[in-house]
């Protein structure tokens, strides 16, 4: 994940810091030595870094931390307040008075523009806009017919001209073909290069000056590093871009870029991808991010995900199941699809406050025991499923062949759902503070390191 290495280091550091019932200047000179080259390791602009580290030093050798009863912690919210300030605000989509809003995305070849634009398509849509895409990269292979199969797994319309080798052309055409068809925002995917070259950036000129674009977003890929601030700086003194999304910030990144991109440039970063999936595209909030960065955990990104995954209804239904104690194997099906949608567990947890990042790495989750679950469930009948009374010996064999799993499987699976359901009982009959009590302990403890989930 993006941070992660950066995040276990400030977070070491900050632990050191909680520990003293006073910080002395030597203490705070040691803890900005090891800020300083954390953020160097994770890639992070040198001229950044040192503004960063000479800001945070002003502000904690001042008083107000010095002769705190928790100096450690007012450490901590400087340096949270000095993060969140260098990743700018939360800044979002210009929206043209006179539709169709206009979005230009650009970035180098193999950044993500193609899937990124259907992505911001589909985020679009579901906030009630009628979002056109258009093809105007007419040199990459299949570069079209790429954005055609997912504009159409997102039903987005695509605009293209079949033969057409005149992107300028194109764009225009799709402007005019987006207003009379009431299209509100029309989004277009131009070409990239390997490299930043004269021919690309006038390309881009002259579909910037065809169609007037409300907002220019570049697309970089944030496991580029260090490099992807310096694409983000040439493309924005050439065409001067409205904002960055970053992409693959879900992967094996330093995140580097995410703290340095808006300092070196002065443009913000509006989205981030998160995954693979079309609708892993998350709108980036810098105060969030930060509070990942330090072990804050991420409560309000959380939320959110539990409302577009949750359904509201069937989530109250559960409730009322879970108080009488009728839970059953559908119940558990129909928990799990939901859960799936809301991303991976890891990501998840990871938002958790107090979770310990480290303790993390520890945790088991095996994607394959997942789908073992939902097949030996999908093998019940109806009847089983809601009276797991009715699964004797003998269907427990007949549910073991017909889910590819052995019978010790099917066992299992069954004592962990009792264990849950008495829990359950448990927590609804006022043993829930208690629980989540202890679940706030293990989190401060680390405890979550050796949990093995029942899926």
């Amino acid at each position: 994940m993006a941070f992660e290495s950066l995040a276990d280091k400030l977070q070491g550091t900050f632990k050191k810091l909680r520990g003293k019932g006073k910080v002395s200047q030597s203490d705070l000179k040691e803890a900005m030595r090891e800020v300083k080259l954390a953020l160097l390791e994770a890639d992070v602009n040198f001229r950044v870094v040192k503004n960063f580290v000479n800001s945070v030093s002003e502000r904690a050798a001042g008083a107000e931390v010095m002769e705190s009863l928790t100096p450690g912690q007012q450490v901590i919210k400087i340096v949270n307040e000095e993060l969140i300030s260098l990743m700018g605000t939360e800044e979002k989509i210009k929206i043209s008075s006179k539709p169709p809003t206009v979005i230009m995305m650009s970035g180098l070849q193999g950044a993500g523009k193609t899937t990124t634009a259907a992505k911001l398509g589909g985020l679009l849509k579901k906030q009630g806009k009628r979002p056109l895409l258009c093809a105007c990269d007419v040199y990459r292979p299949a570069a079209v017919k790429q954005l055609q199969v997912v504009g159409s797994q997102l039903d987005l319309p695509v605009f293209a001209i079949e033969g057409s080798k005149d992107p300028v052309d194109i764009s225009k055409k799709a402007l005019e073909h987006a207003k009379q068809h009431s299209n509100d925002v029309l989004i277009i995917d131009t070409a990239g290069r390997l490299h930043i070259d004269e021919e690309l950036m006038q390309e881009l000129k002259n579909i910037k000056d065809a169609v007037d674009p409300t907002e220019i977003l570049l697309v970089v890929d944030a496991m580029t590093g260090q490099d992807a601030v310096n694409v983000a700086e040439s493309f924005n003194s050439e065409l001067e871009i409205d904002g960055v999304v970053l992409t693959k910030l879900d992967g094996d990144t330093r995140g580097g870029a995410a703290i340095s991109v808006r300092a070196v440039t002065g443009k913000p970063i509006k989205f981030c991808g998160m995954g693979e999936k079309l609708s892993d595209l998350e709108v980036f909030h810098p105060e969030r991010m930060a509070s990942r960065i330090l072990g804050m955990g991420d409560v309000l990104s959380l939320i959110e995900k539990a409302e577009q995954a949750i359904d509201e209804k069937k989530a109250m239904e559960l409730e009322q199941k879970m108080r009488s104690n009728t839970f059953t194997y559908t119940d558990f099906l129909d928990q799990m699809e939901q859960m799936k949608k809301m991303g991976p567990m890891e990501q998840l947890l990871g938002m958790i406050p107090g979770v310990d990042q480290k303790a993390l790495k520890n945790v088991q989750i095996d994607e394959k025991k997942m789908l073992h679950t939902e097949a030996i469930i999908k093998s019940m009948t109806v009847g089983e499923r809601e009276n797991r009374d009715k699964i004797i010996p003998k269907r427990r064999e007949r549910i073991a062949k017909g889910s590819g799993t052995t019978v010790a499987e099917v066992n299992a699976l069954i004592k962990q759902f009792e264990q849950m359901q008495k829990m359950m009982k448990m927590m609804t009959g006022g043993g829930m503070s208690k629980q989540m009590k202890r679940l706030g302990k293990m989190g401060k403890m680390g405890g979550f390191g050796n949990m093995k989930f029942p899926f």
